[in-house]
C-alpha cells in the first residue's frame, strides 16, 4: 500500500478528478466559522467539476445550506448537499407508507426539521417502533456514559436504533463533542439492533452516486471521485470501503494525532494510523486550500 503524499493544496491533484465528495465540519468550517481559504478552494475546483457536501448531519440539507451561509460559505461554493438527514428521511417515508410510524427521538430540538412533512409520530420510547438518534439531548455535556441506562426499556423490546449521524465526534471550536454514533455503538454494545445512515457506511454512496449524475447530467464514475475528509473512521474508512480515493485532512478532530509539533501533517504518523485500521488515502494536507 502506498504511502499518501503531503500536499501544500488541492491543486496538486485536483486534475484527477470530476467530482469532490467534501466532509463539511472540520473541513469546511468548525461550528464557528468557515477555515481561511476553503471557500476559494471549492470554487476553483468548481471550475473543472462537481462540489458535493457530503455531510453526516442528522438534518436535511435545506438547513445545512442555511448553516453554511451563516458561518461564510457562500452557495457558490458548492453544487449540492447529501446528509446522513437526508438518507434518514428516505428511510423514514418508507417505514411510514400508508401509516403513521411511531418513533422515539432522541437528540435536541435543533433537529427536529428532520421530521418535517413526514408521516411520522413522536412518542416515548414505551410506546415507539424505532429510535431516531441524532445526537445527546445535550451534546455540551452529555455523553454516551448518560445514556446507557436509558436504553434498557429498548433494548427489552428490542427496538431498532436508526442513527441519523454515525459521526463519533464532531470539532466545536476548540472542543470535541459527542455525536449519534457514540450513542448508537453504546446502543450496538448492549445488544441492539442500529441502523447507521450515512459514512462510513456503503449505502450513502448509492445515493451520492443518483446525486452526482442529476447535478452534472452524466454518470461520474467513482475512479474519478475524491472523497475529502478528517474522520478516520468516517470520512477515510468510509472511502476506503467504497474503493474511492481520499485526501486527509489532518486539521481537524485528530490533528493531535497525525500532526508534526508545527502543525503540519505527520507522515509516519497518518502511515502508523492507517496501517492500525487498514485505511489509505492518496494524499493528506492540514487544511483544504487550493
Amino acid at each position: 500500500m502506498s504511502a499518501p503524499e503531503i500536499i501544500p493544496g488541492l491543486s496538486r491533484i485536483a486534475p484527477r478528478y470530476d467530482a469532490l465528495l467534501c466532509d463539511v465540519w472540520g473541513v469546511i468550517h468548525n461550528g464557528r466559522e468557515a477555515f481561511p481559504g476553503v471557500v476559494d478552494c471549492l470554487r476553483a475546483f468548481r471550475r473543472q467539476g462537481v462540489v458535493l457536501l457530503l455531510s453526516n448531519a442528522p438534518r436535511p440539507s435545506g438547513p445545512i445550506r442555511a448553516q453554511l451561509a451563516s458561518l461564510g460559505v457562500p452557495p457558490d461554493a458548492f453544487d449540492t448537499i447529501v446528509t446522513s438527514g437526508d438518507l434518514t428521511r428516505s428511510l423514514l417515508a418508507e417505514k411510514s407508507a400508508g401509516r403513521a410510524f411511531k418513533l422515539h427521538h432522541v437528540g435536541p430540538d435543533r433537529d427536529l426539521p428532520l421530521f418535517e412533512g413526514l408521516a411520522v409520530e413522536r412518542v416515548p420510547l414505551t410506546e415507539a417502533e424505532a429510535i431516531v438518534c441524532t445526537g445527546p439531548f445535550d451534546d455540551t455535556k452529555e455523553g454516551p456514559d448518560d445514556y446507557r441506562s436509558y436504553w434498557s426499556a429498548a433494548l427489552a423490546r428490542r427496538l431498532p436504533f436508526y442513527c441519523a449521524n454515525p459521526d463519533l465526534v464532531v470539532q466545536r471550536g476548540d472542543d470535541l463533542i459527542y455525536c449519534a454514533g457514540a450513542l448508537a455503538q453504546s446502543y450496538e454494545a448492549q445488544g441492539g439492533e442500529v441502523v447507521y445512515l450515512g459514512k462510513p457506511h456503503l449505502p450513502v454512496y448509492d445515493f451520492v452516486a443518483a446525486r452526482l449524475a442529476e447535478v452534472a447530467g452524466r454518470t461520474i464514475p467513482p475512479a474519478k471521485w475524491l472523497a475529502i475528509g478528517d474522520g478516520l473512521k468516517t470520512d477515510i474508512l468510509g472511502a476506503t470501503r467504497a474503493g474511492i480515493d481520499a485526501l486527509l485532512i489532518t486539521g481537524g478532530i485528530h490533528e493531535t494525532e497525525l500532526s508534526a509539533p508545527a502543525g503540519a501533517p505527520d507522515l509516519a504518523k497518518i502511515e502508523a494510523a492507517f496501517a492500525a485500521q487498514s485505511l489509505k488515502a492518496v494524499a493528506a494536507t492540514r487544511r483544504l486550500v487550493w
